[in-house]
């Protein structure tokens, strides 16, 4: 069985699909920020980035993975 990806073009450039994805999870992240300041979950954690960094990288993981 294969799979059919579909190219995501701008301006007569092919990109690879997986970065839909990143832009996506950008998109996410970046509505989560606030979100995660707002209730206080980053000052119950040592190192807010590195938590901000793995919120990212599981979301992309999800997005690839159903994808």
């Amino acid at each position: 069985m294969t799979y059919g990806f579909h190219d995501f073009v701008i301006g007569g450039v092919l990109l690879a699909p997986i970065l839909r994805y990143a832009l996506v999870t950008l998109f996410v992240a970046l509505l989560l920020r606030p979100l995660l300041h707002r209730i206080g979950f980053l000052n119950h954690v040592s190192n807010p980035p590195l938590v901000e960094l793995s919120l990212y990288v599981s979301i992309f993981g999800v997005l690839t993975m159903l994808a």
